[in-house]
């Protein structure tokens, strides 16, 4: 079963909005097109949709006959009309609002797949079976067909989702496309100082890219939308220019194309959901986490809780960053990352090894980008919960800037995390407030010297004073004068080495809180 909410997150915010909630929780069973208003029968559970609706009060009738329904979907503008509205408040029914561009026909037909998914428990979406790409490929060969030339499927993103056969016929950048599933940097980087990618972005119907001088054979590209999203591409390498009625004929497999991908990316969003909710009990410890563990595949060997963070701390970037490692760790057959987003911060669960997806393959893979990734110690699944609470803590250091890594696991950080620690305790009792500290900070403040920093590498470096002015990158005569200067300002015994320690501890409230 699914809910209405849970039907308006599968299909996505390109095709529909909620405007106003009033079920949003009640689960839907069948897909009802409102053909004749009050003629059409509607049950609880029903989703409504207004294919007839034309005016304000064809669409206040509807939502009238609707009371008691899952839900009613109208386009725009009568969706947010106030009379309309109004009518679905005191009827109790929960109002959504379709894409103006959105045709009734492929929207019956995505609603009924997610339905269907549902009722089937959710097929895992990633190929494990024969229904993840299937009907792309054949769409591909059908598309191949149309134009005469070999053709590939590709998201927004440029990654290959499916191909045609004669892929023999292309060249060296069509090769290299379909052995990597994604079109090389380099020629996307020569597509797109053509402008090929701008002509996408502008809705073009059909993009023809001429031969180049590297040998890159000619284009015909077909965007692929819907809604006004760009969902991916067709790509042909054809020989040169087609004619209009071939170029117009594979461009009619566009909206074909388009509701498969919309229907594959509603049932990946519901396995990733779903993936997450077992996450998060994992991670909780709640009840029915050994069998929330079970379900995501989980095995007895030691894994590792991983806290991985945006380094922009944007929930655009959080969640662009979930979508490239969940596509990275789920292109094998039997993978199912264990992933989920908390409070802004991206958990993975990893078994603690050397092989794909282990713990030092996703490091490798953090460590190429710009996002902070703290990973616990190993444990067992039942201590998964310790294993979260210290990737927290080692993340919350990372934030500091104090550590020099950017991908670090708890064991690595020790000593940084003892004195992490002890600045916490430190500055809950005011400690750095006591003694003649605050006489050099307040020194510091007004006169732009540096002296709290020299004596906390003097301090770090007893006896060694080349290491504390390198530290510094200052003179070692300049960092002798500093200290000469800053111990008549003290006025304190800094041979004593309880007054050593005790400004050391002092320093490192301040500078690790």
């Amino acid at each position: 079963m699914v809910t209405l909410r849970g039907v308006v997150d599968r299909v996505g915010p390109t095709l529909l909005r909620t405007l106003l909630v009033a079920t949003e929780d009640q689960n839907v069973t069948d897909v009802v097109i409102a053909e004749g208003g009050r003629r059409t029968p509607v049950a609880a559970g029903d989703l409504v949709l207004g294919v007839a609706v034309n005016t304000h009060k064809d669409a206040v009738e509807l939502v009238r006959h609707a009371a008691g329904a899952a839900g009613v979907l109208i386009k725009p503008p009568l969706a947010a009309h106030s009379t309309v509205l109004a009518a679905a408040r005191g009827a109790g029914v929960t109002v959504v609002e379709v894409s103006q561009e959105a045709a009734w026909a492929q929207l019956v037909w995505l609603l009924r797949t997610v339905l269907d998914a549902a009722a089937d428990g959710e097929a895992d979406p990633r190929g494990d079976g024969p229904d993840q790409f299937g009907d792309l490929f054949q769409l591909a060969d059908a598309a191949a067909a149309v134009v005469d030339a070999p053709v590939t499927i590709e998201d927004a993103r440029s990654r290959v989702l499916a191909y045609s056969s004669r892929q023999d016929r292309t060249d060296p950048a069509r090769v290299s496309t379909i052995m990597g599933r994604k079109v090389p940097d380099d020629v996307l980087a020569r597509f797109r100082s053509r402008g090929v990618f701008r002509q996408l972005s502008k809705g073009r119907s059909v993009i023809y890219v001429p031969a180049q001088r590297d040998g890159t054979l000619p284009r015909l590209i077909v965007p692929i939308r819907m809604g006004g999203e760009l969902l991916g591409s067709m790509w042909a390498v054809v020989e040169g220019q087609v004619n209009d009625e071939r170029a117009a004929a594979f461009a009619d497999i566009g909206p074909i194309v388009a509701l498969h991908l919309l229907r594959w990316r509603a049932r990946v969003d519901a396995e990733r959901a779903r993936s997450a909710d077992l996450v998060r009990s994992v991670l909780a410890g709640a009840t029915g986490a050994r069998s929330a563990a079970a379900m995501l595949g989980l095995t007895d060997q030691p894994h590792r809780v991983v806290a991985i963070e945006a380094a922009g701390q944007d929930e655009v970037d959080t969640e662009g960053m979930r979508l490239t490692l969940w596509e990275r760790m789920s292109r094998g057959i039997g993978d199912r990352p264990a992933m989920a987003t908390l409070d802004g911060v991206l958990y993975a669960v990893v078994p603690d090894s050397a092989g794909r997806n282990g713990w030092e393959d996703l490091r490798g893979a953090l460590a190429a980008g710009d996002a902070l990734a703290a990973a616990g110690t190993a444990v067992t699944v039942a201590d998964l919960p310790i294993s979260r609470g210290q990737a927290d803590e080692t993340l919350s250091l990372l934030r500091t800037g104090l550590i020099g890594s950017q991908v670090v696991s708890y064991e690595d950080v020790w000593a940084a995390l003892v004195l992490h620690r002890l600045s916490g305790v430190a500055q809950s009792v005011g400690i750095a407030d006591l003694g003649p500290l605050p006489l050099l900070r307040g020194h510091d403040e007004a006169n732009g010297t540096r002296y709290l920093d020299t004596l906390f590498e003097w301090l770090r470096h007893p006896g060694d004073p080349r290491a504390a002015s390198s530290a510094l990158r200052i003179h070692p005569n300049t960092f002798r004068y500093r200290m000469r200067k800053l111990s008549e300002l003290l006025g304190a015994d800094i041979e004593d080495p309880d007054v050593r320690v005790a400004l050391l501890c002092q320093l490192i409230a301040a500078r690790w809180a």
